[in-house]
């Protein structure tokens, strides 16, 4: 059985501005999740908790990202997709980690 890929609205806008190259390999890896599997550009996202994933394609010398909640309802939630900008390391930025974390307390509150 296939689970629903749901998406928080902003990050279904900043996904739209991805190359459509990132963009199929994104969506490709969402379905593999939907189907209970992880594609191989997945991993858990550390320090989140159990059930967060993040899809990282490199594309042109640029990495982008997206992540995902997987124990949230009967859907996969898109919570979050961005371009990293930082040239140094691959530690995701503490903005765009503060961001998830405020997008995936209010869709739980939204969901109760």
């Amino acid at each position: 059985m296939e689970r629903k890929i749901s998406w928080v609205k902003a990050a279904l806008k900043d996904f739209g501005e991805f190359p459509e190259p990132v963009q199929r390999k994104i969506v490709a890896a969402l379905r593999f999740a939907a189907k209970g599997e992880k594609a191989e550009t997945a991993k858990p996202m550390k320090g989140l908790g159990s059930g967060i994933y993040e899809i990282v394609v490199v594309h042109r010398g640029d990495a982008f990202r997206t992540v995902y909640e997987v124990q949230l309802g009967d859907d996969i939630w898109v919570i979050h997709a961005f371009q990293k900008k930082s040239k140094t390391g691959i530690e995701t930025p503490k903005q765009e980690i503060d961001l998830i974390v405020e997008r995936l307390k209010r869709l739980k509150e939204q969901l109760r």
